[in-house]
């Protein structure tokens, strides 16, 4: 196969004539006129990544259990007037993923932005692990990401395509008693996401995973409430402190727009520099 001249690319950037105006951060970092939808919408992350996108300019779609989950998030837009709509829906059901995107279409007309935020854990020991609980944690940790994931994807590549964004954990990547199901399915669906970026690339679809570390979530309230493992977790991380949700809206934003056009099938890690190695004292 023969490498395409440059002109079928396009201009290389050394030919064109710089425009300071298209480069500023409140350009390429826009979605205005997007729409974004987000799972888990009413907890500490999804919430923290709507209002995220919505200040880049982004009409949302609200997505949790319940609508009175999304309560908090829905007030806060409407007191902003961001134009936004609230799907309940329990993601442990099978048919969740396309009621979810379906609103969103019907609502909206379009789909741009789809961020995975819903999370479930149940902390046990292995040896207490059944199949009833490994089905219902990964129902909603895998099982509807991937699934809503490839609903989002049949309306995108009607339309120029998308990005989709899958929150992860550093939990795939490391090893944590009594997390074994949340961290396999978090690895899982890191894992798929490559695959959904190789073969959605054809449409314009981007894929990606955003892995958060130890953040202060309600989620997470559990594991900072015990001092040792507080001490443990802080005396690893490089920064020494815990993370918070509004810290991942960079990231958030940097994957759903076109500041990040190039960047398709990676995880980008929020974890204080956890993964990159621990201090010898604090």
């Amino acid at each position: 196969m023969s490498i395409p001249r440059v002109s079928e690319w396009g201009t290389v950037d050394s030919d064109v004539q710089w425009d300071m105006g298209a480069l500023r951060p409140e350009k390429i970092f826009s979605l205005t006129g997007k729409v974004a939808l987000v799972t888990g919408s009413g907890g500490g992350v999804g919430g923290w990544l709507a209002a995220g996108l919505a200040a880049a300019g982004a009409r949302i779609v609200l997505s949790d259990l319940t609508k009175e989950r999304c309560e908090g998030i829905s007030s806060l837009l409407s007191d902003n007037d961001v134009d936004h709509t609230v799907v309940p829906a329990d993601l442990r059901e099978i048919t969740a993923p396309q009621q979810i995107v379906a609103h969103a279409v019907e609502h909206f007309g379009r789909l741009d932005v789809v961020v995975n935020a819903a999370a479930i854990n149940e902390r046990r020991p292995i040896s207490e692990v059944n199949t009833d609980l490994w089905e219902r944690i990964g129902s909603v940790n895998l099982r509807a990401a991937y699934f809503l994931a490839r609903e989002a994807m049949l309306t995108m590549r009607g339309s120029g395509g998308g990005s989709i964004i899958n929150i992860t954990s550093i939990n795939s990547e490391v090893g944590l008693e009594h997390v074994s199901i949340y961290g396999a399915h978090k690895a899982a669906l890191a894992q798929a996401t490559k695959t959904m970026c190789v073969e959605w690339a054809k449409y314009n679809i981007r894929v990606n995973c955003l892995a958060p570390g130890f953040l202060m979530t309600s989620l997470s309230r559990p594991l900072w409430d015990d001092e040792d493992r507080a001490n443990w977790i802080l005396d690893r991380c490089p920064m020494g402190r815990p993370g918070a949700p509004s810290e991942l809206i960079g990231a958030c934003l940097l994957l759903a727009s076109q500041a990040g056009s190039f960047i398709s099938g990676v995880s980008i890690f929020a974890d204080g520099g956890l993964l990159a190695g621990s201090p010898w004292t604090r």
